[in-house]
């Protein structure tokens, strides 16, 4: 049996209700929910004004009555509610609603923290009306800490019995229903009078803490008092315990025999600048001519030169041999040794080999207590000292300098002169090399050649080195003395 498939299509009253359906205000909201489309299959109208067909099967279907548009009907579809803090909101509110009451919820929040900002987290609280406390836990929220609501009076017992904050919370976790008149209540459950009592309770606030103010500090006054009485306690047995028994240096006179005025005038005379030409002395052992003009650097602040330092040594070795058991047994080189022992070339043993033989010395350097080795460094006198007696080796500069290459040198150069004049072996290099830091200091430009030859005498003498700056002038005039003389004291 054959058969015609006809196109169905919609009749102008089925597009009037898709039309109904898109215009629909309800039908973005998320409880709207449409019904299935329906199709609508509608014959050929036999009024349609066309001419009938021979064809059987045409005019059979034409025989059907016409289709009619089905009548509309209420959506009775569930819709599903929003979850919300773990159970289903009912029906009754849109989510535009929900997010209202979520913003009410955050703003009541914030008010209820900035109002009670100045409660303590611990325990600690400010009782302002003495009466019985009410705690209240705002919710369980790990972020949002206990909170001590305190009454003042009687009368707002009966404010705090309206629904509370907190109570509003738990409904809406709990999800059961609440109106914007619930919302309103927890309001102004939360403004906690501040229009009525905040002067007041502020005052009371305020007197509180200046009362646990005045405890604490009449707590640390005590506290003072006791630090100050056990400080003085503390003096008191400073003061009571015995003193260490300082060494007093005893100052030798002989070095700070004050000069005669005899011999002040005839130093003085000697700088006169009629002498500045004139043969003042000579040292016949040393062959040295001192004439005024030499002699014009122990005056003040001038710079001492070799003829003076030369001379002043050689006088301090005739010392020596006038009186030895007085004075240690010494050797003074000149200021031209360290020069010949080491050049700009480097260390050399062979250009002062003969500076010490026998013949002209008379003994031995391994012999001596001490050797002193003046040290000129262009602009500036220091002194070298090898000290036989302990196996030490020193160093003093008036300015705290310091140079090892001085040291070693003359360790190398004792090695080699004991080999090469008495055949013994000393390994000078092992012996300890000292800086020393702890002794007189210049405090000028012009007195480190003064320095040098006082820290010789007072090393002659087996004496330490107690003096000083101020000692300076004395000793320019009492060296220029004993050079006029030629005897040293």
């Amino acid at each position: 049996m054959g058969a015609v498939a006809i196109n169905r299509k919609r009749s102008d009253e089925s597009f009037n209700f898709i039309n109904q359906q898109s215009t629909n205000p309800l039908r973005n909201s998320p409880y709207f929910q449409a019904s299935k489309k329906r199709r609508f299959s509608f014959a050929i109208s036999e009024d349609s004004g066309k001419p009938a067909s021979s064809n059987p099967t045409i005019s059979r279907i034409s025989r059907y009555p016409d289709a009619k548009a089905p009548l509309r009907r209420e959506i009775h579809a569930p819709s599903r509610g929003i979850l919300r803090y773990g159970k289903a909101k009912s029906s009754d509110y849109s989510e535009k609603d929900a997010n209202f009451f979520v913003r009410k919820y955050d703003d009541a929040k914030r008010s209820a923290l900035e109002a009670l900002r100045f409660v303590n987290k611990g325990k600690d609280f400010v009782d302002l009306g003495g009466e019985v406390e009410k705690e209240e836990v705002v919710s369980d929220d790990s972020s949002v800490q206990a909170i001590e609501v305190i009454d003042c009076d009687d009368d707002e017992e009966k404010k705090n019995l309206q629904p509370s904050f907190s109570s509003g919370v738990t409904d809406v976790k709990k999800g059961e229903n609440f109106r914007v008149e619930d919302t309103s209540m927890m309001l102004d459950s939360l403004s906690l009078d501040r229009d009525v009592d905040n002067d007041a309770s502020s005052l009371e606030a305020y007197r509180k803490l200046m009362q646990s103010a005045e405890k604490r500090n009449s707590k640390l006054e005590a506290l003072g008092f006791e630090i100050v009485l056990n400080e003085k306690k503390l003096s008191l047995l400073r003061q009571s315990r015995p003193k260490p028994v300082e060494k007093r240096v005893e100052v030798p006179r002989e070095p700070f025999i004050p000069l005669t005025e005899d011999e002040e005038a005839e130093v003085y005379r000697a700088f006169s600048g009629r002498n500045r030409r004139k043969v003042l002395a000579t040292h016949e052992n040393s062959n040295i001519d001192i004439t005024g003009e030499v002699l014009q650097c122990l005056t003040p602040s001038a710079w001492l030169n070799d003829e003076v330092i030369n001379v002043y040594l050689e006088l301090l070795k005739e010392r020596e041999t006038r009186e030895p058991k007085k004075y240690l047994k010494c050797h003074y080189f000149n200021t031209f040794f360290y020069k010949k022992l080491v050049s700009d070339s480097g260390y050399n043993f062979k250009a002062v080999r003969r500076w010490t033989t026998q013949r002209k010395l008379g003994y031995a350097l391994i012999d001596c207590d001490m050797v002193f080795v003046p040290i000129h460094r262009g602009v500036h006198w220091t002194l070298a000292v090898i000290n036989n007696r302990e196996s030490k080796l020193l160093y003093l500069d008036s300015l705290n300098g310091v140079d090892p290459m001085i040291l070693n040198a003359l360790a190398k150069y004792m090695g080699d002169e004991a080999n090469e004049k008495s055949g013994k072996k000393i390994d000078a290099n092992s012996w300890d090399m000292e800086f020393v830091e702890d002794l007189p200091q210049q405090k000028n430009g012009y007195d480190c050649g003064m320095f040098m030859l006082k820290y010789i005498d007072f090393f002659s003498r087996g004496l330490g080195l107690c003096f000083s700056q101020e000692h300076m002038p004395y000793f320019r005039l009492r060296t220029a003395k004993e050079i006029l003389r030629l005897r040293a004291d």
